[in-house]
């Protein structure tokens, strides 16, 4: 075990997070395809989705998602070679990531949010149409959109390269804001959907960051009482 746990400690498993992202698509798109009877979804929907108007241009923020993502994985799994970040980030992904599977596949959802037909013909509904096409309006809370997002920013404001740089901070800030608001001005999300995926991605970072940081402080606290 104290050589398991020293080889994860000082050496970083970059097959980790790759071999886990095969799992998470893999079961998801089992997700996305099972057959079950209407009535078996949880139909989510929150007074305020009616309030938020449809405004297709948010769909490339939404889809920007996708290169936030590889971004990111690419960074902490490659370039960053903190052995510590990389393990934090690859905990924070695969908590929150296996808790939405295990809600979606004991808790069927969907929405009925979707304008149908388009309201317009242009660029960013053509575009909208062959998300809708591929992406189906199950399992959608809470929003992995959100809880990855979020976690990505928490992630990178925990990493000392990227604090050095502010400007960077704030640009993933802005860019992990707008992928969030997208969510629900295309409709892919409702309300609810969002603030789970907040509250999920705040409850992990506690325990993850928050309860390393708390041990570090002992141990810092243990060494400082034993030189005195």
């Amino acid at each position: 075990m104290n050589l398991l746990r020293d080889t994860f400690k000082n050496q970083k498993q970059r097959w980790i997070l790759p071999l886990y992202a095969v799992v998470y698509l893999l079961f998801f798109n089992y997700l996305e395809c099972r057959s079950l009877p209407s009535g078996r979804f949880y139909t989510i929907h929150c007074p305020l989705d009616n309030l938020i108007p449809f405004c297709e241009v948010f769909v490339l923020p939404y889809l920007s998602w996708f290169l936030f993502m590889l971004v990111a994985f690419l960074y902490f799994i490659v370039i960053n070679e903190d052995v510590g970040e990389y393990n934090h980030f690859t905990l924070y992904m695969v908590a929150g990531m296996t808790v939405f599977l295990v809600l979606s596949y004991l808790w069927p959802n969907r929405l009925a949010l979707r304008p149908n037909p388009l309201p317009r013909t242009n660029f960013f509904t053509m575009l909208l149409k062959q998300l809708y096409a591929r992406d189906t309006a199950t399992n959608v809370f809470p929003s992995i959109h959100v809880y990855n997002s979020l976690s990505v920013y928490f992630a990178c404001s925990r990493c000392v390269k990227i604090r050095k740089h502010p400007k960077l901070l704030r640009f993933i800030r802005i860019w992990a804001a707008l992928i969030i608001c997208s969510t629900v001005f295309v409709k892919q999300h409702s309300v609810y959907d969002v603030c789970a995926g907040l509250a999920m991605s705040y409850t992990f970072y506690r325990l993850i960051y928050r309860s390393s940081d708390a041990v570090d402080s002992a141990k810092s606290s243990s060494g400082n009482s034993c030189v005195s």
